[in-house]
């Protein structure tokens, strides 16, 4: 991790213009167990959705042009993008025309995860795991369960479901459940991993 990870972050944005959260320093670094996800909905050019990882005080982060599947069969390319601050994920919002990444963005899943990913026996931590280019991950979420994959190839990153009781091949769970969870969320997610978050979490 460089000395100021979410340089590129600020360097992209006029936070005189967007309402997107300016971080003065990265967040507090903190073991992987139970740490943040997030799944943002992007209607930017075009529909996406952003995932992103609490990782080392930061939000690590891939783009998902395609649908999101259950189905471990179906392969999700994800382009890795910067470094955002743990506040983002509770940004909700309109981003203005001429921004970067301009368009309206929704809270569509929030959690926790957890780092499973392995070596001889033993759990990785996370940063290693996505520097190797392999984690695998728990998610526990108001929409997302069960494992995930997050493998580096030469096209870049490709997210696919694991096999397991939670992979589901015929349901379209955007279909399903296209709203924003963001109202709906703080129950999960404990005060302590909150701090610093948009107040509108804590709506109990």
């Amino acid at each position: 991790m460089t000395s100021d990870p979410l340089k590129s972050y600020r360097a992209k944005r006029d936070f005189s213009i967007t309402s997107e959260p300016l971080p003065k320093v990265a967040g507090e670094i903190m073991d992987s167990k139970n740490a943040i996800f997030v799944v943002q909905k992007h209607y930017s050019r075009n529909l996406h959705y952003d995932l992103r990882l609490e990782v080392d005080g930061v939000l690590k982060s891939w783009a998902i042009p395609k649908r999101l599947s259950l189905d471990p069969k179906q392969k999700r390319l994800a382009i890795e993008t910067e470094d955002h601050p743990l506040e983002y994920a509770g940004f909700e919002g309109i981003i203005p025309e001429g921004q970067y990444g301009a368009g309206t963005v929704i809270v569509w899943d929030i959690g926790i995860y957890e780092n499973i990913t392995e070596k001889d026996g033993r759990i990785m931590h996370i940063s290693q795991a996505l520097e190797n280019g392999h984690a695998a991950i728990l998610l526990n979420g108001k929409k997302l369960s069960g494992g995930f994959a997050l493998t580096r190839t030469k096209r870049g990153w490709i997210l696919v479901k694991m096999k397991d009781e939670l992979a589901d091949s015929s349901k379209d769970i955007l279909k399903a459940q296209p709203e924003s969870v963001l109202f709906t969320a703080s129950k999960e997610i404990s005060k302590k991993k909150m701090k610093g978050f948009s107040k509108i979490f804590f709506t109990l």
